[in-house]
């Protein structure tokens, strides 16, 4: 989706400079209108759900957890970001590797449920690469070399990919820097109501990308807890994001540059913002060493947690509460997969009022 120009108004307020606050900044100026960008905390972003991810781009294996809408979205953003990316100020690692899934013998079951799920999600959204069976570890370890014979079968989804959260977020705060249009306020906290716009001297438009700051003005959003933990592993070599079937949630490794990997990542429904437990801590690190053996000698970089802001049926939202206000929440544990999507949505409905491509993505979005 093209941006459109000239938009139909001029300035815009956006509030919380996270994922989704920072695209839309970058993308409406570089539409040539006037932002002041507003966010609580620091330029670091270390209040965001985003900074505390693997971002990973994987439409079907997020099939297993998310329903075909978000699919869509998913499916929607792996061209888009590469589009996004292209004009920024630093260079951002991204790929598309694809997706390796892996399962020991004792979960066998489980993987087998998982790849139904995955076929009928195929047979629903055709436009998705088709999964490939590998069965024996000669096919695993076509793939990666360095996994060797550890697992007997597995399953691999081209086409899907990642990026490296923290490159993006802060190529996304270079390029508003640089930018003559942008004014970025840090530790100053905004609500909506902060704001007449439309009116003398206000911005045309105030969109609330707050994420969970945004919950006095929704009631609906909740928190759900995630941990991850990045280590730097020299002696480990992974071309992909490699999956591992657990029997309680999903747990995933995301090769990052310079042997950096991602590892996560737990879901707990709950706002606790403590330090990770031990538990959750040696679950993840444990898959990580069953996976590869390299992981022993990895230095643990940063143990984080983060609560995502999720609505009640765990899908994102864009809804318009009052004229001139639009808010963006909900992108739960799908932050950068359907990003672009939301992204693209709201700049219709803000160019041209029209929620077409929302209601194409399956959200109930009026017109403006």
């Amino acid at each position: 989706m093209s941006t459109p120009h000239p938009l139909p108004f001029g300035s815009a307020a956006i509030l919380g400079a996270g994922l989704m606050g920072r695209l839309m900044a970058v993308t409406l100026a570089q539409a040539g209108c006037k932002i002041d960008l507003y966010e609580a905390g620091s330029p670091e972003a270390e209040g965001a759900a985003a900074r505390v991810a693997a971002a990973m781009l994987a439409p079907l294996a997020e099939s297993a957890v998310a329903p075909v809408s978000v699919v869509r979205m998913g499916q929607h953003a792996l061209s888009r970001w590469p589009e996004l990316l292209a004009p920024l100020a630093q260079p951002v690692f991204f790929q598309r590797e694809g997706t390796l899934v892996l399962w020991h013998r004792q979960d066998a079951a489980e993987a087998t449920r998982l790849a139904g799920v995955l076929a009928r999600t195929g047979a629903q959204v055709p436009e998705l690469a088709p999964m490939q069976a590998l069965d024996t570890p000669a096919a695993i370890a076509a793939l990666e070399p360095s996994l060797g014979t550890r697992f007997a079968r597995g399953l691999y989804l081209p086409g899907e990919g990642q990026l490296d959260n923290h490159a993006l977020l802060a190529s996304l705060r270079a390029t508003l820097e640089a930018d003559a249009r942008v004014t970025l306020h840090w530790q100053s906290p905004r609500a909506p109501s902060d704001f007449s716009p439309g009116t003398a001297s206000q911005p045309d438009w105030v969109i609330d990308c707050r994420g969970l700051g945004a919950k006095p003005q929704w009631n609906a959003l909740r928190g759900v807890r995630g941990e991850v933990i990045r280590v730097h592993a020299p002696e480990v070599t992974l071309q992909r994001p490699t999956r591992l079937v657990h029997p309680r949630y999903p747990l995933y490794i995301a090769p990052k540059p310079d042997h950096l990997f991602v590892i996560g990542a737990t879901e707990i429904e709950s706002d606790d913002l403590s330090p990770a437990s031990v538990r959750s801590t040696l679950e993840l690190l444990s898959a990580a060493y069953a996976v590869h053996s390299g992981f022993a000698e990895a230095r643990i970089v940063e143990i984080a947690t983060q609560c995502r802001p999720t609505l009640p049926d765990n899908l994102p939202a864009i809804r318009q509460p009052q004229p001139r206000v639009l808010q963006i929440n909900g992108l739960y544990r799908h932050g950068f997969m359907i990003a672009p999507a939301l992204l693209d949505a709201a700049m219709e409905l803000l160019a041209h009022g029209r929620a077409t491509l929302a209601r194409g993505f399956g959200m109930d979005v009026p017109d403006a």
